[in-house]
Parts: C-alpha cells; sequence; structure tokens
C-alpha cells in the first residue's frame, strides 16, 4: 500500500459527552454509563444489530478494544451498547485526560436518547453507524486501516537493515524505499532520486534529518537513520487508527471560518466559508516545551508589538548581561523585562492575540530561518507564523479591516485592532497526512504524543523518535 504514497499537497496537510471507559481485549470493559435505563426494550434484532456493528469495529480502528458486555439482561446490553456508541461518537478515549491541556471543542451528543430511538425505530445498526465522523478523510483512513490489517501481521520494516551502510555515491536496491519515505516526511522533492544511487541530493536530505534527530549528519545511512525511516505496516495501521482516533474527539462541523494548527506537521490551513484560502508554515513549541491543543480565537490583531518577557525563561534572557539587553531594546518595566517594538522584537511586527489560559498566541518572530527547517518544533511553545504580516493583512482583507490595520502598523508603536468577529483557532496534532492522491502518509510524531493514544486503543507501543531541542532564540 505505500509504494502508492507521494508528495504532499499543502491542502491535505490537515484532517479536516460523557465518555465511557473501553479498554483492550485482554481486559475487562467498564462503561461510564449510569441508571436511568434506556427506556426502550432490546429485541433480538436489535441485539443482532448491535452485535454486527461491534464486530465490525475494525472498520474504525477500534479492533485492539473489546466492548463485550459480561451481562445478557436489558441494563448489560444497553451499557455495552452506549460503550460503543461513545467510541463512535466522541472517542474511545478521553483526550482531557491524556493530555495536561485539551480544550479542542468536541461532540456531545444525548447517547441514552438517541439509544431509546434507535431502539423504538429498530435501527440500532443505523444509528451506530452515524455516530462516527462522515467526512471524505475518515472514509479514506478506515479503508486505509483495512487494507494494512489484510496484510501479513508481521512487523518487518519496508526497508531492510542488513548491517551494511549505504555511502553517498553507493548504490543499492533499497534507495528507491529510502527516497519515497525522505519525500514524505518532507526532506526530498519528488524526483530527486535516480535509480539505485545514492545521489548528492539524496545526501543532502539525510545529512538534515541526521541534524534534526541529533545525530552526527555523515550522510551515510546506517541503522540509526533507517530507524526514522523505517515503518512497518503494523505501525502505519496503528498510526491510522490513532488519526482516527483524534478525528472523533472533533465537533462534526466546525466552523467554515477558522484556523487549524497541526503540531505534527508545523502547518497552518485558513479556512474561509468552508474553504481553504490559505497554507503556511508555522513553528510550534519544541520537546519538553510543547505547544498544547487548544480551541482557542484570535480576538485582536496588534501591531508593533512589545514583548514581556515571561519568568519561566526571563533568567536565561537577563544572563546575557547589558550590553545583549540595549542592543535588543530591552529594558526592566515593573520588574519585568518587556522587549519594545521594532524589527529585532522576538514577536516580530504582529501578534494575533488569543484567548487561553496558556498565555499562547501566534505571532511574527526576527528568525526567519526556522521556517527552512524541516522539523519546525523549535518555539518557547507560541506559534510562529511564515510570512506573518502577510497573513495579517489577509485577515484584515477578509475582515474588512484593511485601513485600520494600515493606519496601526504605521503608528510605529504598540497599537490594537479589534477584529469584528472572532475567528476560532485549533491546535491539532494529527500525525498522518494526504498525499496527492487522498491516499494517507504516516508521519512522523515529534511529541511522543501518540503513544498514549495508540496504548489506550490496544496497540503496543510504536516509535516515537523525537527531535533534537535546539530552538535558537529566547522567543515565545
Amino acid at each position: 500500500m505505500h509504494a502508492q504514497w507521494g508528495k504532499l499537497s499543502a491542502a491535505a496537510l490537515l484532517l479536516a459527552g460523557c465518555s465511557v471507559s473501553v479498554v483492550p481485549d485482554n481486559q475487562s470493559t467498564t462503561a461510564n454509563t449510569s441508571e436511568p435505563a434506556v427506556p426502550a426494550q432490546w429485541t433480538k434484532d436489535t441485539r443482532a444489530q448491535l452485535r454486527q456493528a461491534i464486530d465490525a469495529r475494525a472498520v474504525h480502528g477500534l479492533d485492539q478494544m473489546s466492548f463485550a458486555s459480561d451481562a445478557s439482561d436489558e441494563a448489560g446490553i444497553t451499557k455495552q451498547a452506549l460503550a460503543y456508541a461513545s467510541a463512535l461518537a466522541h472517542g474511545a478515549t478521553d483526550p482531557t485526560k491524556l493530555y495536561d491541556v485539551y480544550t479542542v471543542p468536541r461532540p456531545n451528543p444525548d447517547l441514552r436518547a438517541g439509544l431509546a430511538t434507535a431502539l423504538v425505530a429498530n435501527n440500532v445498526k443505523g444509528w451506530l453507524a452515524s455516530l462516527a465522523p462522515a467526512d471524505q478523510n475518515y472514509q479514506r483512513l478506515s479503508k486505509a486501516y483495512l487494507a494494512l490489517r489484510q496484510q501479513p501481521g508481521s512487523p518487518t520494516p519496508a526497508i531492510p537493515v542488513n548491517g551494511e551502510a549505504i555511502k553517498p555515491g553507493a548504490t543499492d536496491p533499497r534507495i528507491a524505499t529510502i527516497a519515497r519515505e525522505l519525500v514524505i516526511l518532507d526532506y526530498l522533492d519528488q524526483g530527486a532520486a535516480q535509480g539505485d544511487r545514492y545521489t548528492p541530493a539524496m545526501v543532502k536530505a539525510v545529512q538534515e534529518m541526521q541534524a534534526d534527530y541529533g545525530m552526527k549528519p555523515d550522510g551515510v545511512i546506517g541503522s540509526a537513520a533507517l530507524a526514522i525511516l523505517n515503518m512497518s505496516d503494523i505501525d502505519r495501521a496503528r498510526a491510522v487508527a490513532i488519526a482516527m482516533e483524534r478525528l472523533r474527539w472533533l465537533e462534526r462541523t466546525p466552523p467554515a471560518t477558522r484556523i487549524d494548527v497541526n503540531l505534527a506537521a508545523a502547518r497552518l490551513t485558513y479556512w474561509r466559508d468552508g474553504k481553504i484560502v490559505d497554507s503556511r508554515k508555522v513553528v510550534v513549541g519544541e520537546p519538553d516545551r510543547e505547544t498544547p491543543q487548544l480551541g482557542s480565537p484570535i480576538f485582536r490583531l496588534v501591531a508593533n508589538p512589545t514583548w514581556t518577557i515571561p519568568r519561566s525563561i526571563e533568567g536565561e534572557t537577563a544572563a546575557k548581561g547589558a550590553a545583549y539587553l540595549k542592543a535588543n531594546n530591552i529594558a526592566r518595566k515593573d520588574g519585568w523585562l518587556v522587549q519594545q517594538p521594532g524589527p529585532k522584537n522576538s514577536l516580530g511586527l504582529v501578534k494575533f492575540d488569543m484567548l487561553n489560559d496558556q498565555a499562547i498566541y501566534l505571532h511574527d518572530t526576527p528568525a526567519k530561518q526556522l521556517f527552512g527547517m524541516v522539523q519546525r518544533q523549535r518555539s518557547h511553545g507560541c506559534v510562529r507564523v511564515d510570512d506573518a504580516l502577510g497573513f495579517a493583512e489577509i485577515l484584515a482583507r477578509d475582515e474588512g479591516m484593511t485601513d485600520q490595520w494600515h493606519q496601526a502598523r504605521g503608528m510605529g508603536k504598540e497599537t490594537f485592532v479589534k477584529l469584528p468577529k472572532q475567528i476560532p483557532v485549533r491546535m491539532l496534532y494529527q500525525t498522518v497526512l494526504f498525499d496527492d492522491a487522498g491516499e494517507p502518509i504516516a508521519r512522523n510524531d515529534p511529541y511522543g504524543w501518540d503513544d498514549r493514544v495508540g496504548a489506550a486503543l490496544g496497540f503496543k507501543a510504536g516509535k516515537a523518535l523525537r527531535v533534537e531541542t535546539r530552538a535558537s532564540d529566547e522567543g515565545p
């Protein structure tokens, strides 16, 4: 299957109630459902529909979990039905328990009322099918998962590891597969590979990848480099199942105008009236200072922002000495170190103010070189936007406030421009994207966040290869 997976398109870089505890096959299932019972009775037909739906749960990537009930009475069957319905409706796992911060809006249907209606209509199967996401991306993931699960259950990697390192200029039958994986990870342009020869373009791509992962960038493809590039069908199936679970966490009809940031891919997508109108690179939090998964709106643009340096990194800034502070226009004000507006300001020339308790926002940056990196998990937690002034211009135009924005920019001092309508922003984490042909592509997991979801879904731990922590400045 993965032989078909190719170059990514910009538009494909994002995947567009009570939680029930459901556990892997070798454990018992306990649902956090409570009385009163669903006011309808189960029949032989509706029980069969429920069993058939659960037996087919691989279509949702849930086949590593058991939804069996040890009871055959009405209450036990209802409990089983609500457990499976909950998994489809808003996920078999609870992201607010898996992560310290998760505030992205989630679906919360009334499952008890829905089950009661389904029982009366003798359509439990149809009701359950209606709960999962129905969009094209979810269907593609489902198809890919089923195909991967039908492969032989061997964890054999796609690229053989035979102990022989591949040196620049060598020929090796593994080169074509290695080139494809480098394309998937954005290190190599499509078509740069030349048969079985390890070309200079590929060497440069491998060296960049090695540097990102803290290896010696010698361009030699040994076991460490292959560990990043190799992914078995079992690994891919796990990644696809996790991607489906993350889609089930999301509301089925998100705001038609919104900004989605994929933290795993470090890319922003701007939706306007249900259509993608802009997609660009961003820099997000480095490992151990991860940008949280937030649902938080932009409520104003800030021209020529000042930056109040947070206590968490104030020490490393102050330690650079008085000459550095003066050169970068940083002075102490009311007990805080504050950087004044200007081209050296760590927020750049525009800040996109957001409403959240974590002090996370989008902003410009003078560190433009970071956007040239493939792995862009390099900030202290906020989201830096490539050509942020250009993006602010787009938002100001779309909100009918271009004149106000230009006037604010011309002031030369910090000036706030309130948006007429708040623009929702979702900070998401998706490690499976889509190529130009619509095929799912499993990418790397820079924060190692897939493991906790995969384990909760009943999968064995995968490989989370983190990029090396090396933020280049003290900016947010």
